[in-house]
């Protein structure tokens, strides 16, 4: 409540991509003060063993997540962890560092709930990103999401993402691979059946034979039913752990929102994308009789859209736009609402 009387008035009259940088530098100054984090814990962290998962072997103390995009670059995830969340996806990482796309490429759509972004996969390279995962002072579990750069044509992209692979796949728990961005000109192409059954058949060659960590595929929620078969088909035939639907939008459907940012070119995230991400979702689980293990995000407001994730067939959710709209508490309302359920 607090937040949103008070702090996301303020935030929400600065600039999208400067408020989101300036309070995470602040929430990491503020964590150095002695006693901070266990201030944090004490405020939001549920213990349950009835939140606990278990998934692709790994144990999450919570189902609840932290998408891709909000730690880019993993400078905050032992912060974060102290809010409450089972698992902080970390990235788009890529082999070289990247400046994305020009700026402004981040704008709120309040009326929708709603955020658009054309970042471009703007991060510090793999090889910065690694050095800050050797840092890791907590037992959140990380995930890595990984993509190509722009500069790669899609012809060599296999190459970006073994590359990356090989260099982060030691220091996370589970992988990702982003081939559905719509902000990076072309990626959203990797989906293909051809490239992407080239894509995995690499990846989970060099996988088996020296990492063995889970590799999930991110999705977009502009596929058809039927290019979502062929995902699901490279799925099983490649023993892929799991998939994450979905990513952002291309689709501006929908919307209420009036003013000119609604035309603007980027993936759109938020209340808008949950009915499709939520149908996709119970189309999966359906598919594939509820055996592939299915991370939800998209759309994932509060904790009734959690909920609602979860019914749908989801074994875990990740959330962003939720979280900059409501505030750190998000996370401790999901996790008492799945108690009360």
């Amino acid at each position: 409540m607090l937040y949103k009387k008070i702090f996301r008035r303020f935030l929400f009259v600065l600039d999208p991509e400067f408020s989101h940088e300036f309070v995470l530098k602040f929430f990491k100054l503020l964590c150095f003060i002695p006693g901070f984090l266990q201030v944090l814990r004490f405020f939001y962290l549920v213990k349950n063993p009835k939140l606990e998962r278990k998934l692709f072997g790994l144990s999450f103390k919570t189902p609840i997540g932290l998408a891709a995009g909000f730690d880019k670059n993993a400078k905050y995830y032992n912060e974060l962890a102290s809010l409450g969340f089972g698992f902080v996806e970390i990235g788009t990482v890529t082999p070289l560092p990247q400046s994305g796309n020009m700026k402004p490429r981040l704008f709120r759509l309040q009326e929708d709930y709603a955020l658009i972004n054309r970042m471009g996969f703007n991060n510090d390279g793999v090889d910065v990103i690694v050095q800050r995962l050797r840092n890791k002072y907590t037992d959140i579990i990380i995930g890595g999401n990984i993509g190509k750069n722009k500069v790669t044509p899609n012809a060599n992209a296999n190459n970006d993402y073994i590359n990356c692979f090989h260099k982060i796949a030691p220091h996370v728990d589970y992988l990702v691979l982003n081939v559905s961005s719509p902000n990076t000109p072309n990626l959203t192409e990797l989906q293909n059946k051809t490239y992407l059954n080239r894509l995995l058949l690499d990846i989970q060659k060099i996988n088996k034979n020296k990492y063995d960590k889970p590799v999930l595929i991110k999705i977009s929620p502009d596929l058809s039913f039927e290019r979502i078969d062929e995902v699901l088909q490279l799925i099983e035939q490649h023993n892929i752990a799991g998939i994450i639907t979905t990513n952002t939008s291309s689709n501006r459907d929908g919307l209420i929102n009036a003013k000119e940012e609604i035309q603007e070119h980027g993936g759109l995230s938020g209340k808008p994308l949950k009915n499709k991400s939520k149908e996709i979702v119970a189309y999966v689980s359906n598919k594939t009789k509820g055996r592939l293990p299915i991370i939800a995000v998209g759309g994932i407001i509060n904790s009734h859209d959690a909920i609602e994730m979860f019914n749908a067939g989801a074994s875990l959710v990740q959330i962003y736009t939720g979280l900059v709209y409501n505030g750190p508490s998000i996370v401790r309302d999901m996790n008492k609402h799945i108690l009360e359920t």
